[in-house]
Order: structure tokens, then C-alpha cells, then sequence
């Protein structure tokens, strides 16, 4: 893997950005033409219109997902659910088929039309998350949760890979970041809409509400982008490459298969904490929560979205976009530096996780919460960069699938259940309240653990990279 087969994007006639495939030079002659490759990809403009359609549907991907946060506790009282079985709906179901789903939508993203892909995917997702509000059981909402999941799955993998073949090599990290900005920005309106939602209409009508758009936009997308391999044929022939082969030569590669795992623990501790973030307040600051939400005139619930809603939105939004931007720079000398960079945004927010459930002040809980949330969202655009970059143009969708595999398979669906069966087993010994913060304090050591994997996985991409250009 060295920077001289990396493939760098050109321009067709209209305008639309498609990969330039690898031919099979010798490294000495592609060597010679980098340079010359690089200052030309640097000219091209940023497709500005294309990546906030990207950001948007993405955002509405968290809006979906994240809902459900504010939405526990009011659930749990009417389903007649405990922390476990929240702890399955919120990460466990969600993850189980995205997980399944995950690597046969990724390949048939690296062979198909991804705009059409991920149009389908959003109006899928989107029936599923309006079918939540109908449900009456647990088991209905399990049911719901794993629809929601399928349908998401098949919309990152589809959108990085096509970002991807949008953007020049030098900005692909700001461009991701861009993408991932739909983080931070559907957890704060999940947060913000879901609590208000929740404390007029109620929790079914959130569900209701939250799906609608999502369904609108899913007509829009279609007319809205296009798929660079519908005009370059040759892109198209270009990526059909056999899975076990694919997958092959990914493993092989000891930097891709750290990262992957590396990301999954970075994600345990976000989304274990994210799943609960709600409940925490609720339960362990009811009185300091009651006086603001009595003097700010609104509802508790209302209140506590908003105030949730904003930190993620602020600080989670600040976080991925300067990781972006300051990672593409600190890149030019090596992409080992993406991956660098993500270590030490990790490692730096490990502890401020813990503290978060730890800490007696609302206050002082809140502001460790937004500094946590700023460094960790700060690995978003370089993680990604690293992966799209390390992979060939046949196989950055199966690359951000396996990845993305790892992230639901560790984070998703072993965070928030670790979370809940742990609060139900501390609650039986320390009480409700403390059990669930003791439970949520524990997800920084998998985060201190992906910060050191981080490191490691920097030294194995400087070997990598010295080996394969001798």
C-alpha cells in the first residue's frame, strides 16, 4: 500500500467525478506520473451540492436511530420493559441483521447503482421506523428495530463508496467528515424533536413523525444524483471481484483488521452511553432536571432532548468537522497519519466517558459529556479516510462494510446490552441510580483499549507501506 496505487478520481465530460482504476505498470512508472496526477486532482472542485444531500440523508439515518434514546423511559413504563431488554431494542436488534444485511448490500454496492441503492435503503428504513410506533410488545418492537436496521445497512457502505469516487484523494477525509456530520446532527434533532414529541403527542407519534421525511427524500434522491458508473461503463466492469477473494486481500492487510477492530470498541463506549444518556439524567439528576425544566418553562423530557440534542449537535458536529479538515492536513505526509490521529482523539476521550456517569452535578456531567462527544467524533472523517484509502476502487464498499461490521457487531450491539444487563445486576446491589451510572462508567476501558489499538495499527501502516514500496 503506498501512495503510488492509489487510484486518483477524473472528470468525465459533464462533469461527473469516476475512479481512475489501477493499471498494471510498474511501480516506477506510476511513480513517475503521481505528481503530475496529484496537482490535476487538486484543481477539481468539491462537490458542495452532492455531499449535503449525503450529509442530509445520513442525518436522517440518526434521526431514526437515535430517537429511541429520549424515548426509553416512556417506553420501558408502557411496554413494561427492563434496562436489559431496552438494551437489546436500542443496539442488539438494530445490529443483528445491519450486521447480517451489511457485507451482501456492501457488494452489491461495489456492482450496482449506489444512488438507487441508497434510495431504497432510506425508504425502507424509514417504513420501519414509523412501523415502531405501532408496536405493543417487546417482541413487535425488537421486530421494528431489526427492520430499521436492514434498511440502514444498506445505505453507508453504498454512500462511502460513492463519495469516494466524487472527491479528489486530498479531500477525502473532509468529505467523509461531511458525511458523518449526519451523526451529531440526527442525534440532536432525534433528541431535540423526540423529547418534545414525547412530552405533547407521546412516544408513538415521535416514531410517526420521525419517519415521514425520510420517505419524501427518498423520491428526491434518484433525480437529485447521479452514479458516475452509469456513465463510465468501464467503472462498472471494473468492480466485480469474487467476495472471498475481496475479503482476502483486505485481511491480509494486519492495519485494516486492526482499525476494524479498533473502531468497534471506539463505538461500544458511544453507543452504550448514547443508549442510556436519557435515562442517566432522568433517574440520577431528577431534582437539578425538574428546576430547569420548571424555569425554562417546558417539560422535563422536552427539556433534557434539548439539552441533549445541542451538546450532540454542537460539540459532536465541531468534533467531526475539525477531525476532518485537521486530519486531511497532518495526512499529507502519510496516511498513516489518519490513523495517528484517531488514537489520540480516542485515547483522549476514554476517561471523559466515564466520568460522565460518574460526575454529582448535572452540570458538570453535561460539559464532560460534550468534551467526550467533541473527541470522539473527531476519528470519524479520519477512520473512514484511512479505510477508503487503504482499499482498492473495487473494494471500498466491502471495506467500509467489514468495518462498519465491526463497529455494530462490538458497539452497537454489545454496547448498549452490556450497558443494560449490567445496570439490572448493579441495581440489585447499589440501587437503580447508581447501578446505572456504575454501568455506564465501565465503557471507557473498551475505549482506552481502541485508542491503544489505534496506535498500534499506526506502526502497521508505515510497515505496510515501507514493504510495499521496495
Amino acid at each position: 500500500m503506498t501512495e503510488q496505487t492509489i487510484p486518483f478520481p477524473i472528470s468525465t465530460p459533464d462533469g461527473v467525478v469516476v475512479p481512475d482504476f489501477p493499471d498494471l505498470s510498474s511501480a516506477a512508472d506510476r511513480t513517475s506520473t503521481t505528481a503530475t496526477q496529484t496537482a490535476g486532482d487538486d484543481t477539481k472542485a468539491f462537490p458542495m451540492g452532492v455531499m449535503l444531500l449525503m450529509m442530509l440523508i445520513y442525518t436522517l439515518n440518526f434521526f431514526d436511530r437515535q430517537i429511541l434514546t429520549i424515548l426509553v423511559e416512556p417506553i420501558k413504563a408502557d411496554l413494561h420493559l427492563s434496562d436489559s431488554q431496552i438494551g437489546a431494542i436500542s443496539g442488539l436488534a438494530f445490529a443483528l441483521l445491519y450486521t447480517a444485511a451489511g457485507l451482501p448490500l456492501a457488494r452489491f454496492a461495489d456492482k450496482t447503482n449506489r444512488v438507487h441503492m441508497i434510495s431504497g435503503a432510506l425508504a425502507v428504513w424509514s417504513v420501519f421506523t414509523i412501523a415502531c410506533g405501532f408496536t405493543r410488545s417487546f417482541g413487535q418492537m425488537l421486530l421494528t428495530r431489526i427492520g430499521v436496521g436492514v434498511g440502514e445497512a444498506g445505505c453507508t457502505p453504498a454512500a462511502h463508496s460513492l463519495i469516494t469516487d466524487y472527491v479528489p484523494r486530498n479531500r477525502r477525509a473532509l468529505a467523509l467528515a461531511m458525511y458523518q456530520m449526519g451523526v451529531p446532527l440526527g442525534s440532536l434533532t432525534g433528541l431535540v424533536v423526540g423529547g418534545i414529541l414525547a412530552s405533547t403527542l407521546g412516544w408513538r407519534w415521535a416514531f410517526f413523525i420521525a419517519g415521514a421525511p425520510g420517505l419524501l427524500l427518498a423520491v428526491i434522491v434518484p433525480f437529485a444524483m447521479k452514479e458516475p458508473r452509469r456513465i463510465a461503463s468501464v467503472a462498472a466492469d471494473a468492480v466485480a471481484i469474487p467476495l472471498r477473494e475481496g475479503l482476502a486481500t483486505l485481511w491480509s492487510k494486519r492495519s485494516f483488521a486492526y482499525i476494524c477492530v479498533a473502531s468497534g470498541f471506539s463505538a461500544f463506549g458511544f453507543y452504550g452511553l448514547s443508549a442510556f444518556s436519557g435515562s442517566l439524567y432522568i433517574r440520577t439528576h431528577p431534582d437539578q432536571l425538574g428546576a430547569l425544566a420548571s424555569t425554562a418553562g417546558m417539560a422535563p423530557t422536552a427539556l433534557l432532548g434539548v439539552m441533549l440534542g445541542l451538546m450532540v449537535g454542537i460539540c459532536g458536529g465541531l468534533g467531526t468537522f475539525l477531525g476532518g479538515f485537521l486530519s486531511d492536513r497532518v495526512a499529507k505526509a502519510s496516511i498513516a497519519n489518519y490513523v495517528l490521529f484517531c488514537a489520540v482523539a480516542i485515547t483522549a476521550a476514554a476517561p471523559l466517558f466515564s466520568l460522565v456517569a460518574l460526575a454529582d452535578d448535572m452540570r458538570v456531567s453535561l460539559a464532560l459529556f460534550g468534551g467526550a462527544l467533541f473527541c470522539q467524533t473527531m476519528s470519524y472523517g479520519p477512520v473512514y479516510a484511512a479505510i477508503q484509502t487503504v482499499a482498492e476502487p473495487r473494494m471500498r464498499g466491502m471495506a467500509v462494510a467489514i468495518q462498519i461490521l465491526f463497529v455494530n457487531l462490538i458497539g452497537l450491539a454489545l454496547g448498549p446490552l452490556f450497558v443494560g444487563v449490567m445496570s439490572d445486576l448493579f441495581s440489585a446491589w447499589f440501587g437503580a441510580v447508581s447501578g446505572l451510572r456504575f454501568a455506564i462508567a465501565l465503557v471507557g476501558a473498551p475505549m482506552l483499549l481502541s485508542g491503544l489499538m489505534f496506535i498500534h495499527a499506526t506502526r502497521l501502516v508505515h510497515r505496510e507501506d515501507a514493504a510495499a514500496a521496495v
